[in-house]
């Protein structure tokens, strides 16, 4: 009988350790599943629109308005991670900025679009509960970019836009985390101004630029049935 509750003892406290250790491992990247929902702010310098305003024959040496302090950008990103270092996504984007010219109307401009790429990324063991995953990457899709003006019309123009990507996500826990993410895009666009004759030879605006968002990240645990390797 001794035996029997020492050998019982013995597979207790085994099976306790064993789940100790368990719980002390990172929840793997391998198919894991993502949804990221960011906010944050654009800065696109427009150097070559302001310079090439301000050579038009009916603006030259009137004073210069200081560049857009920029504009806000929104982001929903899904991502499925195929291995523990590349995940698939797409990330559906908006953004805008005015351009206040001297002696024009405001000038609105919109982009938004879709685009779809990789990341590279791997997991740390350090800061937060369920460790950092720090990534890069790169995505490109299609993308409308909308400009209009007060009295002067408005002008759509689809094109491809690029953007290269960096940032981190801070996982609170298997499920939760917190992503801060830095993009450089790359996207021009035709104002509304085009559509008059008097703004001829007016040069595109920049509708990429520096992207910074700050967001709220949802993980889908992998399944066993779901990674495309083997654990």
């Amino acid at each position: 009988m001794r035996r029997l509750v020492l050998l019982s003892v013995l597979l207790a406290a085994a099976s306790a350790s064993a789940q100790d250790d368990y719980d002390d491992e990172l929840a793997p990247l391998n198919g894991v599943g993502r949804l990221t929902i960011q906010g944050g702010w654009r800065l696109s310098p427009n150097g070559t629109f302001y310079d090439s305003f301000y050579t038009l024959p009916d603006y030259q040496g009137v004073t210069r308005a200081p560049v857009s302090p920029g504009g806000p950008f929104l982001a929903g990103s899904f991502g499925y991670a195929i291995t523990d270092v590349i995940e698939l996504g797409i990330d559906l984007f908006a953004t805008g900025e005015q351009l206040r010219l001297t002696g024009a109307p405001t000038l609105t401009n919109v982009t938004y679009g879709a685009l779809v790429g990789l990341r590279f990324q791997t997991l740390l063991d350090v800061l937060t509960p369920e460790g950092v995953v720090p990534f890069v990457g790169f995505a490109l899709g299609p993308t409308l970019m909308y400009s209009q003006a007060e009295g002067v019309g408005q002008r759509e123009l689809l094109t491809q836009a690029w953007a290269g990507t960096v940032g981190a996500t801070f996982r609170f826990s298997a499920s939760w985390g917190l992503t801060a993410e830095y993009r450089l895009a790359f996207a021009r666009g035709q104002s509304a101004f085009a559509n008059r004759p008097e703004f001829s030879g007016l040069s595109s605006f920049n509708g990429g630029g520096n992207w910074f968002a700050l967001g709220v990240t949802y993980l889908w645990p992998p399944d066993p049935s779901r990674p495309f390797t083997s654990p």
